[in-house]
Formats: structure tokens, sequence, C-alpha cells
């Protein structure tokens, strides 16, 4: 194997073994730095970065998102990011579709696809694929979306549980849209969610060697970071963003308005929070956000988990260490 120093991009070039190609995926929650670490695994051994996270597809949305700026990403090629216009409706499905894409491309130049973010759902509909489920019924969707601002707090839920407790028990009882969703499948489809993915799942990713590293840094060091990474969003610019977003005719409605730090930039610039409201309510719920994260990822198979942050130097060497392991066979190392 080639000797590189971080900043040195090797050649290298990766073969099948046994029809099945590498494939690295990064997870772990919000601010446990996941793009640090792609970039450092992309460096050495010669990838490219494929991005699942659900914000970061749409353009003009960076500071909230924590794009990894171009001038940043050190020459390494990013997939994934900036595809979508804020008003499109984008959805997992898409998004396996043109992951599974991306992977093949990078396959095809020999390189080593390595996948990193913090959508779960775009990782599980990219690697294990999703189930063909009814259109969209904006009508139906305008109606929950109703109930859920009318009723007590986890109508959606319960009544999802007494359509299908098995999807219900898998979707936090205030995650609003894909309650919605769940709910809009089981109507439509006049089954519960859970029995019609059985009947009509996709087929996995085939080909490939899924390598799962995962990111585990200390609670409380979590938080901590949580807090300043907040704080830093709204110092650099985040609700000037929200504003330029606006004056340009983006919609209120568009999807990636209601995501954490967006949707509280975008209530501190309506008068609803002060600044110091905006930046803590962002906090709280991006540590909630990152308690379900690990739930979720906790659920992968297969995952390698180090018990510290991407971007310290010691966790980038060991996760190294065992990749270099790892991807032998596929380089004749």
């Amino acid at each position: 194997m080639e000797q590189t120093t971080r900043f040195q991009r090797p050649v290298r070039r990766y073969t099948s073994r046994d029809s099945l190609y590498p494939l690295v995926v990064i997870v772990g929650p919000s601010a446990s730095g996941k793009s640090d670490l792609a970039l450092a695994v992309a460096e050495r051994f010669g990838g490219e970065i494929i991005n699942f996270d659900s914000v970061q597809v749409y353009r003009h949305f960076d500071i909230g998102s924590a794009k990894t700026p171009p001038a940043e990403r050190r020459g390494v090629p990013h997939h994934l990011i900036d595809i979508v216009e804020p008003a499109a409706i984008f959805t997992a499905g898409d998004y396996a579709h043109l992951a599974r894409k991306a992977i093949a491309d990078v396959r095809a130049r020999g390189r080593l696809p390595v996948m990193a973010g913090g959508t779960g759902l775009y990782l599980r509909a990219a690697l294990q694929g999703l189930f063909q489920g009814p259109e969209r019924d904006e009508m139906l969707r305008q109606r929950l979306e109703k109930r859920a601002a009318s009723k007590p707090p986890g109508h959606l839920h319960r009544m999802l549980t007494r359509l299908d407790a098995a999807s219900a028990g898998r979707i936090h009882a205030h995650d609003t849209p894909k309650l919605i969703r769940a709910l809009e499948v089981c109507l439509r489809g006049r089954a519960p969610m859970s029995r019609q993915w059985e009947q009509n799942a996709e087929r996995p990713l085939e080909g490939c060697e899924v390598i799962r590293i995962g990111l585990n840094p200390p609670r409380a060091m979590l938080y901590e970071r949580i807090a300043r990474r907040s704080g830093k969003m709204f110092a650099s610019g985040l609700a000037e963003e929200v504003q330029r977003l606006l004056d340009q005719g983006i919609s209120r409605q568009a999807r990636p308005f209601g995501s954490l730090g967006y949707r509280q930039a975008l209530q501190y610039r309506e008068g609803r929070l002060s600044a110091q409201q905006a930046v803590e309510e962002t906090a709280k719920l991006t540590r909630r956000y990152a308690k379900r994260q690990m739930t979720w990822f906790r659920r992968e198979p297969g995952v390698e988990w180090f018990a510290g942050f991407g971007d310290d130097p010691a966790i980038a060497e060991r996760v190294s260490g065992r990749l270099a392991e790892r991807l032998a066979p596929y380089t004749g190392a």
C-alpha cells in the first residue's frame, strides 16, 4: 500500500472481488464530524463523497445545513449536494435512484465511494430499497396537517397506531412529515404501510461490500459541540441567509425551511423568537434529533463504532487503519 500523507491524493484504483466492490458509509449524530472524517478517508484512499443529508441536497440552503464549502473540499469530488431547487418535492425514493447512480459512476472510475450524512431514511433507501407506495394526495395531506395543528399533541401518532402499529413504533410522535406520509400510504393503499412494504419492497443494493463506520462521541461533549455549532450558525449569518432566500421569492413553505436551524431562523425573522431563543431552541431540538439519529443508526447492521469525533486526528487514524485492512483485497495490497 502506497505511503501517503493527509494532504496527498493517492493514485489508487479499486477492482471487484467476488463480484463485490467496496462502499464506505460513515454514520453518526449531528455535529459528530462525519464530513471531516469523510474528507480524510476520501483523501487517503482515493475516494469520492456521496452525501445523504436531506437538507444539503437543496440549493442555496448552506449555513444551516452545514455544507462543506467548495473551497474546503480539498479537491475531493462531492455528489448529491445542491441538486434540487428549494420548491421541488424530493423524496427518499428520488434520492435512492440518484445515490445508486452516483455509486455506480464512482465505481466505474475505479474510485472509492464514501457515503456520509445524517438522514437515516436516505441511507436505508439507497442500500436496502424502498417500496413503491401510493402517490402523494395533496388534499389528504392538507386535511392531516390541519388535524395536526388543531388537535392535541400526538393525535396523528395515535391515528397511525390504530392503522399500523408497526410503522407507528418506528416514527417519533412529533415527526409530523413522516406521520403524514405514513397515514397517506395507509389510507390510499387501504392497508398498513408495513404490510405494503413487505409486498412491494425494492431490491437491496447489489454488488457492493458495505463497510459501515460509526461515530459515537461522549454525549456531554457532543451536546457542548451542538450548542457551539448552533451559536456559530447564527453568528455566521443564518438569519441573514434566510432573509435573502425569502427576498429571492422562495416560499416559507419550502421543505428545507422546516429543518432544524432554518425553522428557528425563520421564526426569529418573523419576530416570534429572540436571537438567543432561536439559538437555544436550535440546540435543544438538535440534541433530541441526535438521540433519534443514534437510535436509527444502531439498527444499521455491521457498524464498527468509534468513540470520538471525526475531526479528531486520532480517530481518523484509527478509522484509516481499519479501512486499510478492509480495502486491501480490492487494491491488491
